[in-house]
C-alpha cells in the first residue's frame, strides 16, 4: 500500500460494480444529478444479468454493461476484462455498491485510490457478510456503516467515513440493516463528493479529510 496519496480535484468520471439492487448506486447518482458531486457516472457494470440495478441505470439513461463470469476460465481472467472496460471509459473513481465478487488482487492493486466500497458494519469489526446477524450475536451496543477503500484484504481497506447506528434490544437482521442502510445513502456520496474536491489524504492506512 502506498504510504501517500491525495485525491484528485476535478471532475471526475465514475464507474458503478453492483450485483444487486444498487440502492447506493441510485444514492450517488441522485448526489450527482444535483451537483453535490464534481463527476458524471459513465459506466454501471454488473456481473449479474438481472441486476434490479442495472434495470435502474437503463431508465436513468446511463450506459450498462454486463460481464457473464461464466465466460472465463478464472476470476483473474474475468477482472481483466473489466479492468479494459474501466479504462476504456477513462474511469476516474470505481465504487463497490452491492458488488458479491470478490476482486483479485491485481485488479485491486491497479485501481488503488481509485476504488471505493461500502460495508454495512463499523470496520474493522466484522468485515464479510451477514455482519448484522454478527453485530445482533455479539451483543454490540452500536453498528453503523464504512466507506473505505479497497485493497486486496476484504474489507480491510483505510476508512474515509464512518456512521453510527445505535442498536436496539428488539432489533432483528431486517430492522438493523433498514436503518443502516439509510446511513450508508449519506455518507457514500458524501466520500465520493470529498474524493473530487480533492480532500481525501492518505498517510499510511489513515484516511484525512482536509478542509
Amino acid at each position: 500500500m502506498e504510504e501517500y496519496f491525495r485525491s484528485p480535484k476535478k471532475r471526475g468520471k465514475i464507474a458503478v460494480f453492483l450485483s444487486g439492487r444498487g440502492s447506493n448506486f441510485l444514492a450517488i447518482h441522485e448526489a450527482v444529478k444535483s451537483g453535490k458531486i464534481n463527476g458524471d457516472i459513465v459506466l454501471v457494470f454488473s456481473n449479474k444479468k438481472d441486476a434490479p440495478g442495472l434495470q435502474h441505470a437503463r431508465e436513468r439513461g446511463l450506459e450498462t454493461f454486463y460481464l457473464n463470469p461464466k465466460n472465463f476460465p478464472s476470476r483473474e481472467a474475468y477482472d481483466a476484462q473489466a479492468a479494459e472496460e474501466v479504462q476504456k471509459r477513462g474511469v476516474d473513481l470505481i465504487c463497490l455498491a452491492g458488488y458479491m465478487r470478490i476482486l483479485t488482487p491485481g485488479f485491486c492493486q491497479q485501481f488503488m485510490y481509485r476504488m471505493m466500497n461500502i460495508h454495512p458494519a463499523l470496520l474493522p469489526a466484522f468485515p464479510g457478510l451477514h455482519v448484522q446477524k454478527k453485530a445482533l450475536e455479539w451483543g454490540v451496543r452500536y453498528s453503523g456503516a464504512t466507506v473505505h477503500f479497497v485493497t486486496p484484504e476484504v474489507d480491510m481497506g483505510p476508512i474515509i467515513l464512518q456512521a453510527v447506528v445505535p442498536v436496539k434490544q428488539d432489533d432483528t437482521e431486517e430492522k438493523l440493516s433498514a436503518r443502516i442502510l439509510k446511513e450508508e445513502h449519506k455518507i457514500y456520496p458524501e466520500a465520493v463528493r470529498l474524493y473530487f474536491e480533492g480532500k481525501l489524504e492518505v498517510r499510511g492506512r489513515r484516511v484525512f479529510i482536509l478542509d
